[in-house]
């Protein structure tokens, strides 16, 4: 008999709709639904029997009530794993799958499995708390992406052994077992031996992977706190997308490599019509109606009449967020910090979305 399992899917693989039902609210549906009947068609062990649905806006403006409500569509439910996503590199569906996911494992106490991409925030966030698989960017890796996640549910129901994860394929979760390598199927080859081996490799530059992998550390130093802002001179930057109507630098709306800066000496607010935003991660709705909603000039303007801010930039810099890479934003950011430190700026007032 095939194990039971559990669905998480946001409003768009749920099919209620796009980024004007994100705010949709929790709701659990009996069967697969969309993507669910691929993660049927390929289980072996494993059937999906209820799809639980919430919009990605409802879980991160009320993530205490989503995950409540979530919780209680599953008391009194027959199910042994809960499958959520995949997400690819939907940061707001990566962390919705994992707090959702999270909170599951806790009380029901069975196996959390989703999907994400490496630049999902959600990784970082709740790689520890569940298994995530290392997914693709985009949702045309979906099959692909399912399959890993029903292969490992089919070897969990099927009471197999695990192996470490990246033999398995997901991220690690930090946990440590002492295994033995004839086990997994390896050489049994001593310890004492393996490490002369890594060292002769990396003393002759050929490739080695370590058997203790140290993270990489990319910290920032905290910049000293400004001591008087009313006489500071501050730049507005923002990774929500704002830019001229006819968004002069063709900066993209998803996976941005562009950053553009805008003359505001003149402007008290953005009007709408003018402003706009590209940014691909939300309903651009409000914003192109009122774009200060996202680089809030209005707002420091009124702060500047009041004596609360000195000096404001002439100029204000913006990119797009969702999707970008770590390795764009540290270039863009780099980049725009140049030209911050040229221009004497000695705060920001850095927005999203």
């Amino acid at each position: 008999m095939k194990k039971k399992a559990v669905h998480y899917l946001n409003q768009f693989f749920g099919q209620v709709g796009g980024e004007d039902m994100a705010d949709f609210e929790p709701v659990l549906h009996d069967g697969a639904l969309g993507c669910s009947n691929i993660f049927n068609g390929v289980a072996k062990n494993v059937e999906i029997t209820h799809t639980l649905i919430c919009g990605d806006n409802f879980v991160a403006s009320h993530p205490e009530e989503a995950v409540e409500r979530c919780l209680k569509f599953l008391e009194g439910k027959s199910f042994d794993l809960f499958i959520a996503g995949p997400a690819f590199k939907a940061g707001r569906y990566g962390n919705a799958c994992g707090l959702v996911g999270k909170a599951v494992s806790e009380k029901f106490r069975v196996p959390v499995i989703s999907s994400m991409n490496v630049e999902n925030p959600g990784v970082e966030l709740f790689r520890k708390d569940i298994y995530i698989f290392k997914g693709g960017a985009r949702a045309t890796t979906m099959k692909p992406d399912i399959e890993a996640m029903a292969a490992f549910a089919d070897k969990i129901a099927a009471d197999q052994r695990l192996l470490p994860a990246a033999m398995e394929g997901y991220f690690g979760r930090g946990i440590r077992h002492q295994v033995f390598l004839a086990d997994l199927g390896l050489e049994p080859v001593p310890a004492c031996d393996r490490a002369v081996d890594m060292l002769l490799a990396k003393l002759n530059g050929a490739p080695f992977e370590t058997e203790l992998p140290i993270p990489a550390q990319d910290l920032v130093a905290i910049a000293p706190a400004i001591k008087d802002i009313r006489k500071a001179k501050i730049a507005l930057v923002s990774s929500g997308g704002i830019v001229p109507s006819d968004n002069p630098d063709r900066i993209e709306s998803c996976s941005a490599t562009r950053w553009g800066k805008y003359d505001i000496a003149a402007l008290e607010r953005f009007p709408a019509g003018e402003y706009k935003t590209i940014h691909a991660g939300y309903d651009p709705a409000v914003a192109n109606q009122n774009p200060n909603v996202v680089v809030p000039l209005d707002a420091i303007r009124e702060l500047q009449k009041q004596g609360v801010l000195g000096e404001v930039d002439d100029y204000f810099y913006t990119t797009v967020g969702t999707g970008t890479t770590q390795g764009e934003a540290a270039r863009m950011g780099q980049e725009i910090s140049a030209v911050l430190h040229a221009r004497g700026v000695e705060g920001v007032i850095l927005t999203a979305t």
